[in-house]
């Protein structure tokens, strides 16, 4: 009896383990091939997270490329309503603003689409509007700046603007403050206070007023970059040669200020190819630092001419370098063909210096080079002009 209950047990036990391997074997079958069908490809793609409301409103009623719209969606996902952006736009187009302006105003700045239309958008307009600013004037300006609509008017744009409108000189319309509004580049954390340890510092060189003026009114942006590099612009002009008291300063920081060092190399290497030493070439630009603001194409072109078509000495270029800033086209070469067809009528009895020539006004070259000669004025004419109607 005890020997057929042993054998019992061993049987249930046997059949019990087949029973529970036979199982896990089962559940391991099902997990591989959930396991295997969750890792083939999809079959549709997957919904974005994109506002589709606010997508369709910039595509169908700013004319916004999809991928542009899209892309703008994206960056407010939990958009509810479009109250907000038709309410912007709206108030957009009534000031007058193109869809062209308000497309940009919404690229540089999106989240103006949610912009409180009179608590934050209208005090900025109308301040803009009583400085001067209307109709397409105000569109381009503010497409091109929408991000100072987000400023403080009390504590930054106020500020900002009595700071421009004392720095500018014989500003009575407004136009030059609308000129270096349009130009300024605003996007500093602080442009106030930018803009007052610049003035100082400039100041501190010895650019006061007129020559402040004038440089703002040139480079603008040059009063917003930061403290470092226009310290940095002022030490790389100290080292050609200007000195901080010297008045020609405030010129070489204009063409400096647009150039880098590479071109400003090369330039100096273009001259050296005709002759100039180093020395030659910096004495030149001290005294008439816009000629390295001259195309290296129009520098190239001049030298030659003024070298071996003219056969001037190198020392006059070296005296008078400003000649090489002249219009080619305009000013040097009608000029010189003048003088040309002067010597061969023999009309002067002193040829006259080209450099002396050039430097006279227009009305002051026909007075005494054309108009005086009646009886060959209309050949003069047409070497001048091309032909005598023009003048």
């Amino acid at each position: 009896m005890l020997h057929h209950c042993q054998e019992h047990y061993r049987v249930k036990k046997r059949h019990y383990r087949e029973h529970i391997q036979s199982s896990m074997a089962s559940g391991f079958i099902i997990g591989l091939r959930f396991s295997s069908v969750s890792c083939l490809p999809h079959t549709h793609t997957q919904p974005t997270n994109q506002n589709l409301s606010l997508s369709n409103f910039l595509i169908e009623t700013l004319t916004f490329s999809e991928p542009q719209a899209i892309s703008i969606s994206d960056r407010f996902p939990r958009t509810k309503t479009l109250e907000k952006p038709h309410s912007v736009v709206q108030f957009l187009k009534q000031l007058g603003f193109s869809d062209t302006h308000i497309r940009s105003s919404i690229r540089l700045k999106p989240s103006i689409l949610f912009s409180n239309v009179d608590k934050t958008l209208k005090p900025k307009v109308q301040f803009f509007q009583d400085l001067g600013f209307t109709g397409p004037d105000l569109g381009k300006f503010i497409s091109t700046h929408s991000h100072v609509l987000f400023y403080s008017l009390e504590r930054t744009l106020i500020p900002c603007v009595d700071i421009i409108k004392k720095t500018l000189v014989n500003d009575e319309n407004s136009q030059d403050l609308i000129r270096v509004l349009q130009r300024s580049y605003w996007l500093s954390a602080k442009p106030a206070l930018r803009l007052k340890g610049n003035i100082a510092l400039l100041e501190n060189c010895g650019i006061l007023g007129s020559q402040l003026s004038m440089l703002l009114k040139k480079r603008p942006w040059l009063f917003f970059v930061s403290e470092t590099a226009l310290r940095d612009l002022v030490s790389r002009v100290v080292d050609m040669g200007f000195s901080v008291d010297s008045r020609m300063l405030v010129h070489a920081m204009c063409t400096v200020s647009g150039m880098s060092a590479e071109t400003c190399r090369r330039k100096i290497e273009l001259f050296r190819t005709f002759g100039f030493s180093e020395d030659e070439c910096m004495d030149m630009f001290r005294r008439a630092p816009g000629l390295l603001g001259t195309s290296e194409g129009k520098l190239k072109f001049g030298m030659e001419f003024f070298l071996y078509d003219v056969k001037l000495e190198r020392s006059a270029l070296f005296s008078w370098p400003t000649c090489l800033m002249y219009s080619m086209g305009e000013r040097i070469i009608p000029r010189y063909r003048v003088l040309q067809v002067m010597k061969g009528k023999r009309l002067l009895k002193k040829e006259p210096s080209l450099l002396n020539v050039l430097d006279l006004s227009e009305e002051k070259f026909l007075e005494k080079f054309i108009l005086r000669f009646r009886d060959d004025a209309e050949e003069l004419l047409v070497a001048y002009k091309g032909n005598p109607l023009d003048s």
